[in-house]
């Protein structure tokens, strides 16, 4: 997602003499990925963003895994998972390797308490219920019902919601989030062909710069541990930056669809890609238009790859007995595809209203006890014809 931006005061030259209007210099720091490599930006901070006055216990937040080698269908039911006060705490892993871990969230209440950043992972939040702001130390992002957001790892940020009725479904990633390559031309920039452009992304706004003295919780996730660090001074004191590595949003409902006259494969529905998954939107779209097409996808083959998928709002064609909320995965190495009756039922239709979030991970998912529990246990047999109903194992 290269994309240059600023916000604030900044000096004229990198790594040059910034003074305060009061005396003294603001302090520079490098923001970045990958080493000196990534995507960077650089901020102006009024104090020393690395004075730590003390340490509180870490936490065990590792994942409780119930399932390490999978090859079943199944089905969760997200909504069932309960609201809970805590930000943090709402947050339930529901499937992980060593690449990302992917869960649901119900907060309550906002995150103003305490300052939170991941240090070991990008993460990204979609919004399935619930309106607020993602405020950070880079700038404030509103946020409303199918929006992406996109944190990158170290950012230090907190969550204001509007009301206490909130759904998330969130990714955190061991790679760098960005858009797909293929829709970007050498210069970074979104090609004419691409289904989104930088017209459409939510950038940081409304720099917050506090100078205050006090002591600041963050909590900060590394290595399946939540560290507790306060910091002498409120982290949200930025007077300036500018870079490419920042927090930002996008909008499912601003993906425009690629159609055609056949069948179209997932590929196209493609949002954002890592070294080691990539994340698609499933929207609302005219169906294909050839005189004898098939709208429902055909049966595939997942052999590198285990596909997540999070229901989000429409009637999704390919299924039966799908609501808001729910997931289902489909492992690699069986093939999966339209329920019955979804293949017959698309001929002739001329549209969906589906709206749903795809997750493709090239490495196996392992379920941790909390997606068992939301498990339907009866979806792996959910493509039987009619006529073995009867024999279904309830």
């Amino acid at each position: 997602m290269p994309i240059y931006h600023r916000l604030g005061n900044i000096p004229h030259k990198r790594h040059t003499q910034f003074e305060k209007p009061n005396g003294g210099l603001y302090y520079e720091q490098v923001f970045g990925t990958i080493g000196f490599d990534g995507m960077s930006s650089l901020m102006y901070h009024v104090h020393r963003p690395t004075q730590v006055q003390a340490i509180a216990p870490a936490l065990d937040v590792s994942p409780r895994l119930a399932v390490t080698n999978n090859l079943t269908m199944r089905k969760l039911i997200g909504f069932s998972l309960p609201p809970m006060d805590d930000y943090l705490e709402s947050r339930i892993p529901l499937m992980v390797n060593k690449d990302v871990t992917i869960g649901l969230a119900a907060p309550r209440r906002s995150l103003t308490e305490y300052f939170y950043k991941n240090a070991d992972a990008d993460e990204m939040l979609f919004v399935h219920k619930g309106t607020g702001r993602l405020r950070t130390l880079l700038g404030t992002i509103p946020f409303e019902y199918g929006d992406y957001l996109v944190i990158p790892r170290g950012m230090i940020y907190q969550v204001e919601f509007d009301t206490e009725d909130n759904r998330l479904f969130y990714l955190e990633s061991h790679s760098p989030i960005y858009t797909p390559k293929r829709y970007r031309n050498h210069f970074g920039q979104l090609m004419e062909h691409s289904p989104m452009h930088e017209r459409d992304y939510k950038l940081p706004t409304d720099l917050e710069t506090h100078d205050e003295r006090g002591e600041f919780l963050m909590k900060i996730k590394k290595g399946n541990a939540l560290h507790q660090l306060v910091y002498a001074y409120h982290p949200f004191d930025v007077v300036g930056w500018d870079g490419y590595n920042f927090p930002w949003g996008f909008s499912i409902h601003d993906f425009e669809p690629i159609t055609g006259r056949v069948h179209q494969p997932p590929p196209v529905h493609q949002t954002f890609q890592t070294d080691a998954f990539v994340v698609c939107s499933f929207c609302p779209r005219l169906y294909d238009y050839h005189p004898k097409a098939i709208p429902a996808p055909y049966n595939h083959s997942n052999i590198d790859s285990d596909e997540v998928l999070y229901y989000v709002d429409g009637d999704f064609m390919s299924r039966n007995d799908i609501a808001k909320g729910h997931i289902t995965l489909h492992p690699g190495g069986i093939p999966h595809g339209p329920h019955p009756g979804a293949y017959e039922r698309s001929i002739g239709k001329k549209e969906t209203q589906e709206l749903a979030v795809m997750v493709d991970t090239f490495r196996p998912l392992m379920l941790t006890e909390a997606a068992i529990a939301i498990d339907d246990g009866k979806y792996f047999q959910s493509w039987l014809e009619p006529e073995w109903e009867e024999k279904r194992v309830e």
